[in-house]
């Protein structure tokens, strides 16, 4: 197994990124309030502003849980959300943030699902990818920090060569596009921008073994920093397919040698499963898995 020497629990090769990234991309975008570019769309009384809508707090119970969505759809860019998630006991609950183009049998999606858990045991996200219908593409990797105690940034890139989720700008997950060997990508539909608080017990913690525990009831988690940046549609027809969107350029069509290693790190240390190794799933391994993910 690789090891590297940590900062705040941070692998140092991943904190250096994060400067120099810091330090050499320029920042387009702006945190919004929430109501600029959200509405919620279940359970009102169940999510709360804070900070004179700069920030909310999300609330399950025995009642219900809650959810919120973009008001517009986006075709390729990037959303990123700074996320506090549900502390202490929150096995069976599941804190979601994803994009979903809102069709039902060609649908396309690019899921963040956080898996809650016992506590003292480590928050697992699960990432997933529907491409033209198609999905039953899960990876699950443990935070290698306690996402409960603090905001920690969360964000979907999507341009024309590939999907990269991350966690604090570390990438831990990347959907290369294979079209050319006939393997669906999302690029024809845009993608409204939702998350969810909701009770999944019954595979959420453990397969469904952990159950959650109601006299823990209410659960709580916080959003702040709502941003996006992308080609939203309705707008501008010729915006999807202008190679002089920033995440078109050269910096995000693949990893640089420092992000690789980051990759590489949260890979083989924290990654707890991943479809393309699962063989009683998949005999044969899925034909984006042949090609590289």
């Amino acid at each position: 197994m690789a090891s590297f020497t940590t900062f705040n629990n941070v692998p140092i090769i991943a904190f250096v990124f994060f400067c120099v990234l810091a330090l050499s991309v320029p920042v387009t975008g702006r945190p919004a309030t929430f109501l600029e570019d959200f509405r919620v769309t279940w359970s009102e009384y169940h999510i709360k502003q804070l900070e004179g809508g700069r920030a909310i707090q999300l609330t399950l119970d025995q009642n219900s849980g809650c959810g919120f969505a973009s008001k517009r759809k986006y075709l390729f860019g990037k959303v990123s959300m700074k996320i506090k998630l549900v502390p202490g006991d929150s096995a069976g609950t599941v804190t979601a943030f994803y994009m979903n183009s809102d069709t039902d049998t060609i649908r396309d999606e690019l899921d963040f699902e956080f898996l809650g858990n016992r506590s003292g045991q480590p928050y697992t996200v699960q990432t997933n990818i529907y491409a033209h219908g198609k999905g039953d593409r899960e990876q699950r990797v443990n935070l290698w920090f306690d996402p409960a105690a603090d905001f920690h940034t969360y964000s979907i890139m999507w341009n024309h060569a590939e999907i990269r989720f991350s966690v604090d700008e570390i990438p831990i997950r990347i959907y290369k596009n294979h079209e050319a060997k006939g393997i669906p990508y999302p690029k024809v539909q845009a993608m409204g921008i939702y998350s969810t608080l909701w009770e999944a017990d019954d595979w959420a913690t453990r397969g469904g073994l952990e159950k959650i525990d109601w006299s823990k009831a209410p659960f709580y988690a916080y959003y702040k920093d709502f941003d996006i940046e992308g080609c939203a549609v309705p707008g501008p027809a010729e915006c999807p397919s202008n190679p002089n969107n920033w995440w078109e350029g050269p910096a995000y069509q693949s990893l640089t040698p420092l992000q690789a290693r980051s990759y590489r790190w949260v890979r083989l240390n924290h990654m707890i499963y991943d479809y393309c190794t699962d063989k009683s799933r998949y005999p044969v391994p899925p034909p984006e898995c042949v090609a590289g993910i």
